[in-house]
């Protein structure tokens, strides 16, 4: 743009243009000069603002894939058919035969009377590790009930 402007100047000082008629041009030629300097920070900015939303997404998007990770390990375990089993016999008879999807396990073991802290993480620890078959076997003195708790 200097160059433009340092010609109208010279054809005004040449007395080509008088400083009326260059006056118009000289407007415009400063006008797009300042249009241009102020499309340019518009631009940075934006691109700055894009530079931050895309930043967060990818922070979001992170979040997200963790959370389906953790949804999909949970009901993986249901989806391959894997379910805690609770049986509990009195006098010889079964009383209660309970299966629960293993993606349930924590919080069905809140519900179990009688169940230990010990015996609960023993529980959760043998299905974290994928185990199979009886997990936990406690028979009554009497050989006449117990409980038998195990992953199928």
């Amino acid at each position: 743009m200097p160059e433009e402007l340092e010609t109208i100047l010279r054809l005004v000082a040449e007395g080509t243009l008088s400083p009326d008629e260059a006056a118009p041009i000289i407007e415009a030629l400063t006008r797009a000069e300042r249009d241009a300097r102020q499309t340019r920070r518009h631009g940075d900015r934006l691109s700055r603002h894009a530079d931050r939303a895309a930043r967060h997404a990818d922070r979001v998007s992170r979040h997200v894939a963790r959370a389906e990770a953790r949804l999909d390990e949970a009901l993986g375990h249901v989806k391959n058919g894997r379910q805690l089993r609770i049986r509990v016999t009195e006098r010889g008879r079964q009383v209660v035969n309970l299966r629960i999807p293993i993606g349930f396990v924590d919080a069905a073991l809140r519900f179990v009377p009688g169940l230990g802290g010990d015996q609960a993480a023993r529980i959760r620890d043998a299905v974290r590790a994928g185990a199979v078959g009886p997990i936990l076997d406690v028979e009554d003195a009497d050989g006449e009930g117990g409980v038998l708790i195990s992953v199928e």
